[in-house]
């Protein structure tokens, strides 16, 4: 069965029906690079990366980080390990250059990484080497998680979830019976969790992903790009049309905050000086108050879906053409640079 999803800025709006072909998922996954006009911006809190780790080839999807090391991950394989928080980076390409779409830091100070032809890469050496696992199922794997316990966790397409509490040696394979992709998944702690998917799902569980409940949905079917929640009650979407939802009652109401940008939002991240979202059109905003407002960034017409963050005042995002900048968020030196 073939299917054409509705554009929508160049993007897929939803995906109707499970099991499609990974040609038709590239297109939500590696976002199209869309030409735009806006005006240059004063990057006086903006810094490029050092090295030229970064090439304008590379198209970056995911970073995670431990106290000692910063991985980043994108299209053919591309690796690029810090050890610095950011400033520096060491380049390499893992076989058969596989297109790589997320990446976790596990408790232990690994890393996992999940290629698009579900297999998921581990590296036990701080970025150095990888090894590759087979994952066990005919769903397409979007999304990838290590749990506070250690365990490997992983989720897609017929609302599939796939955990290993063995390093990859053995897997479990649980459906949450909806016919809809999970986009993205979050351990709180040990036992809390939250899966965001297709259709506006959002499921929750207690007891460490052992069981999983429906909890609301979102306005309109709304297709999350991604979610932060900082308890079972409060989190945000963000997704199309640089829409974002935020709820504080576990998903039974969402309100729509303010955005200065249509371009979709593609991930969160937080560190001391705020809430953060990222998005197409080199897009980075800072939530204050009820709404979000625009930091300086390069008028670069390319996505950021990539981002980190740490103890200090520094935000590492990174996205298409090898985009890879490091933002100083201090609120006061951000309003002396627009």
């Amino acid at each position: 069965m073939s299917f054409t999803p509705k554009p929508c800025n160049g993007l897929p709006c939803a995906i109707a029906t499970p099991r499609l072909p990974r040609a038709t998922l590239a297109l939500l996954l590696l976002p199209v690079l869309l030409a735009g006009c806006e005006a240059e911006l004063n990057l006086a809190a903006v810094g490029e990366a050092t090295s030229h780790a970064s090439l304008r080839t590379d198209h970056y999807q995911a970073l995670a980080s431990t106290a000692a090391v910063s991985v980043l991950v994108g299209n053919d394989g591309v690796v690029l390990v810090s050890q610095d928080q950011g400033l520096t980076w060491q380049r390499q390409q893992l076989p058969g250059q596989p297109g790589l779409i997320d990446v976790d830091a596990c408790p232990d100070g690994s890393f996992i990484a999940l290629g698009f032809a579900n297999q998921l890469w581990h590296s036990a050496d701080q970025g150095l080497s990888w090894n590759a696992h087979a994952l066990p199922t005919q769903e397409q794997m979007l999304t990838a998680t290590c749990a506070p316990n250690g365990a490997w966790w992983t989720a897609g397409g017929f609302t599939t979830l796939l955990s290993s509490q063995d390093q990859g040696a053995n897997w479990d394979e649980t459906s949450l019976d909806e016919d809809a992709m999970l986009t993205s998944l979050q351990f709180l702690d040990a036992q809390q969790a939250v899966v965001t998917g297709e259709f506006g799902l959002l499921f929750s569980s207690r007891d460490g992903g052992q069981s999983w409940q429906a909890s609301g949905r979102l306005p309109e079917e709304f297709y999350p790009h991604a979610s932060r929640f900082v308890s079972l009650d409060e989190g945000w979407v963000g997704g199309l049309n640089g829409f974002i939802y935020h709820t504080v009652d576990a998903g039974q109401s969402w309100q729509r905050q303010d955005t200065p940008t249509a371009a979709p939002i593609f991930n969160f991240s937080a560190n001391r000086d705020g809430l953060f979202a990222i998005g197409d059109h080199s897009s980075v905003l800072r939530l204050s108050g009820e709404r979000w407002r625009a930091l300086p960034t390069p008028n670069a017409p390319t996505y950021l879906r990539a981002v980190g963050s740490g103890d200090d005042h520094r935000l590492t995002v990174a996205g298409g053409r090898g985009l890879l900048l490091n933002l100083d968020t201090r609120p006061a030196l951000a309003a002396q640079a627009q």
